[in-house]
């Protein structure tokens, strides 16, 4: 026992004495020290592991004391991107943009802010932020700044009285009227630290010294310091002849503030670099889109992007040969060209290559003049298959991306190998003719291969081989077919189906529709011999993995395989006797019988200037040639004279058909409801 003592005590000790003892150091990645002169006559300093710079080991917190001052200067992506844009602008119109210098009251950029269109905005982005920013409309450049600071934990609950004041819904009051010199563009409500540093000097006296240790102590959330600041503030502010009851309050009111206290420098930088970047995309928004693509890095952000650039009516296009840079960039239609460096078997080399030869010997005419000219030591066979699975030689027409790889009766080559050879006999021809006395005239002409029609590659497999070079769609998407379906038929984004499957508690009984393509499935068994599956389902916003046992594997099995376009349908309970949710699977059906089977009638809301001989007799031909259960009704509505009519099918139905979709998508103008069975 009483050696156990002895050893719990000398346990102790010896725990006190590494109780605050420092465990390893780290270099700040963002810290700079700056000195009136030289540090070594201030601070202790030591040569850092892996570089030239000095560093010192006292703390930021403390190192100030020292006669120093510690700066953090960050680096931000947005300023790439800013600079890509400003490059690719140059390129494009030979404009040289100040972007420090443009006008902070331009209209167009604030009625971006004001419509919430603010995706790629520099800190405006999230969905919470959109909705603020149209119901609060900002029109001058502090609605932005003030936005800035109020949108974080704490500020955010005075939001909606911003808002109110800044429409006049709701009083702006003052607690004295002194305070309204520095609360007036924020109405009434304070942001910043520094209004509070200026309130502090301008109601109680306080220094300018003393204002920036209050700053510091709210920034720091130090009450120590606040309680003992208070005194000196009540003291100072009653000798001035303020009321004591509404110093309490206003006291009382900046110790919540230093709870989220920010400081205005802060948010007006920040606000500033969303305003110029809310300015590139308003006036040059595919040069500022394609900017933001190249430093998209993840592949989920360049696919969001691209869904933003589809949303402004910016084409997001495939490589091709003789517009694609190294990165995206913007052709002269204004239209967002992938890159070359996105290019699995593309390397820098290949890259260079191909842009060098096209800027001296200008646009490769054919795949014929294409291979001619190239470096084939450069772009090697795995380099020209990237370019093929790309898309980048489709700007040939003469093939196909399939007719690349088919091989031709009586050869046993592809047909890209056969032209890989013509290349390599036409230039070891120059080379030989360089070395001849007769130069060009000794060059014997070689015919190109002749390439054969041959059966042309579906979507799916041009799609599918472009996502494996590039790990996305970019012509298109295998869901495209069913844009329709993925619109009207209740059919909620995977994203969001993920986001509520997340949920500690998701709402628990009710049916859920997703629908998507298959990108993986297996089946498999677990130790015991049970039989399983796992489906993975994708479609424009995300994807999902689903598992399936005992009879939901039996039921459903046969729609586990890899390229099956599926509808599922589902809900979510909670597992017996346990706190976890799963998602039971009710129903799965191919994703092509949903229309004929879920469209009980089909609505259509037109204008009247709509109605066309064209579209009475489709719609004739369309009942006609598809005849089922679903009803049609129509509404006519007349604008000019405010009036509106409908109609109905009584005795005949359609059965919805790709024909009648396509004729729907073609017209915009017609309106579209689909009232489901059930």
């Amino acid at each position: 026992i009483y050696a156990g003592d002895d050893l719990r005590a000398q346990v102790l000790h010896e725990a006190e004495r590494l109780e605050g003892s420092v465990r390893n150091t780290g270099i700040h990645a963002a810290g700079i020290i700056i000195a009136p002169r030289d540090l070594t006559d201030l601070i202790p300093v030591a040569v850092a592991k892996d570089s030239d710079l000095w560093v010192t080991q006292i703390e930021g917190s403390s190192i100030e004391s020292a006669g120093v001052i510690k700066m953090d200067f960050l680096g931000l992506k947005n300023l790439s991107i800013i600079k890509t844009a400003l490059r690719l602008i140059k390129q494009n119109y030979g404009l040289e943009i100040e972007i420090d210098n443009i006008p902070l009251e331009d209209v167009a950029t604030f009625e971006l802010f004001q419509k919430g269109e603010t995706n790629a905005i520099f800190q405006f982005e999230s969905a919470g932020m959109q909705k603020n920013l149209r119901e609060l409309k900002p029109d001058v450049f502090a609605d932005l700044i003030a936005m800035n600071a109020l949108y974080r934990p704490g500020p955010i609950a005075y939001i909606p009285n911003f808002i109110k004041r800044k429409h006049g819904d709701e009083t702006i009051v003052y607690d004295l009227p002194e305070m309204e010199e520095y609360l007036a563009d924020t109405y009434g409500i304070t942001v910043y630290q520094e209004q509070v540093m200026l309130l502090s000097q301008k109601l109680a006296g306080f220094s300018k010294g003393d204002a920036d240790i209050l700053r510091k102590a709210m920034g720091k959330k130090a009450i120590a310091i606040l309680n003992k600041m208070k005194e000196q503030f009540l003291k100072g502010a009653t000798a001035k002849g303020h009321p004591a009851d509404k110093l309490e309050k206003i006291w009382k009111d900046w110790e919540a503030f230093a709870q989220y206290a920010f400081n205005k420098s802060h948010s007006t930088c920040y606000a500033f670099v969303a305003y110029q970047t809310a300015y590139l995309k308003t006036h040059y928004p595919s040069e500022y889109m394609a900017a933001v693509l190249n430093h998209a890095g993840a592949i989920d952000k360049i696919t969001f992007f691209m869904e933003e650039c589809k949303r402004m009516g910016i084409k997001v296009l495939g490589c091709d040969i003789n517009e694609s840079h190294k990165g995206f960039a913007v052709n002269s239609q204004g239209e967002i060209r992938f890159g070359f460096g996105g290019l699995k078997g593309m390397g820098d080399a290949a890259i260079d290559g191909v842009i060098e030869e096209r800027e001296q010997g200008g646009i490769y005419k054919d795949i014929f003049d294409f291979i001619q000219r190239i470096n084939q030591r450069v772009v090697n066979k795995k380099a020209l298959e990237s370019l093929v699975y790309a898309g980048a030689f489709d700007c040939f027409p003469e093939m196909d991306r399939g007719q690349y790889f088919a091989v031709q009766p009586g050869e046993v080559v592809n047909n890209l190998e056969r032209i890989v050879k013509f290349g390599n006999v036409v230039q070891a021809s120059q080379q030989n003719a360089l070395g001849s006395l007769f130069g060009d005239a000794a060059m014997p002409a070689i015919a190109t291969p002749k390439i054969l029609p041959s059966e042309k590659w579906s979507l799916i497999e041009k799609l599918e081989h472009e996502k494996d070079v590039t790990g996305i769609y970019i012509s298109g998407h295998p869901l495209d077919n069913f844009r329709f379906e993925m619109q009207h038929y209740g059919i909620m984004p995977i994203s969001e189906f993920e986001k509520m499957r997340m949920e500690e508690q998701p709402k628990t009984g009710i049916n859920i529709r997703i629908a998507g393509m298959v990108i993986g499935a297996g089946h498999r068994q677990t130790k015991k011999g049970q039989d399983f599956g796992t489906l993975i389902l994708e479609d424009y916003s995300g994807k999902t993995e689903l598992m399936f046992w005992r009879d939901d594997y039996v039921n459903f099995k046969n729609y586990i395989e890899t390229g099956l376009m599926l509808s599922l349908t589902g809900y979510f309970k909670q597992r017996f006797n346990t706190g976890q949710y799963e998602f039971k699977i009710v129903s799965i059906t191919l994703l092509e019988s949903l229309k004929t089977a879920l469209t009980k009638t089909l609505e259509m809301e037109m204008p009247l200037k709509q109605i066309s001989h064209d579209m009475v007799a489709f719609l004739e031909g369309n009942l006609t040639k598809f005849p089922g259960s679903t009803g049609l009704k129509f509404k006519i509505v007349d604008i000019d004279d405010q009036a509106a009519v409908n109609l109905y099918t009584l005795d005949k139905g359609v059965s919805m058909n790709d024909e009648m979709i396509d004729y729907l998508n073609q017209h915009p103008d017609i309106r579209v409801h689909v009232a489901l069975v059930g």
